[in-house]
């Protein structure tokens, strides 16, 4: 674990340790927020898609999989991101981001259904427009972080440590 400020931190003149470049404790509900961009990264990553979603690969679950860490604790489809500036999301511009990620996958989602194969979702017209707005969150989030947007996305057992320490 290393120690690294942030210029973005809300809790300002204090260093936040980082694990994996992502600030831990940083943000109040830091937990959630590690499940957002972890979905955020993974909707983002069309080469990801193919390599690891579309080929089966294990320890990244699917999209399925990702639509809920995006969504079920936060209840993002139920409510804006806006309802969470201060406590998972650090301004008006992350939180409107967000949303707009939400909105373009869970569309999808109610399409194809939540059981439909990895291909339905790649397939289907609106994806790479899902893609883009997943992109744009994605790196606003990594990048207020201070980590490498460009990075390929973690395991879910890499987010399982990362959001059970602190």
């Amino acid at each position: 674990m290393t120690v690294q400020g942030s210029e973005n931190s809300s809790r300002r003149g204090r260093r936040s340790p980082t694990m994996g470049g992502m600030p831990l404790n940083d943000m109040p509900w830091w937990r959630w927020r590690g499940n957002v961009r972890s979905a955020l990264h993974m909707l983002s990553d069309p080469v990801f898609q193919q390599q690891c979603w579309l080929a089966g690969h294990e320890g990244y679950g699917d999209v399925t999989d990702a639509v809920y860490r995006l969504v079920e604790d936060t209840w993002l489809d139920n409510w804006s991101a806006e309802r969470y500036v201060g406590t998972i999301f650090r301004d008006s511009t992350e939180a409107a981001l967000v949303d707009v990620a939400v909105l373009r996958v869970l569309r999808i989602m109610h399409e194809v259904g939540p059981d439909a194969p990895v291909s339905a979702y790649l397939e289907h017209h609106g994806w790479p427009e899902a893609i883009r707005a997943a992109r744009d969150a994605h790196v606003r989030l990594a990048v207020s972080d201070g980590d490498d947007p460009d990075a390929a996305p973690s395991t879910l057992e890499v987010l399982r440590i990362l959001t059970r320490s602190a």
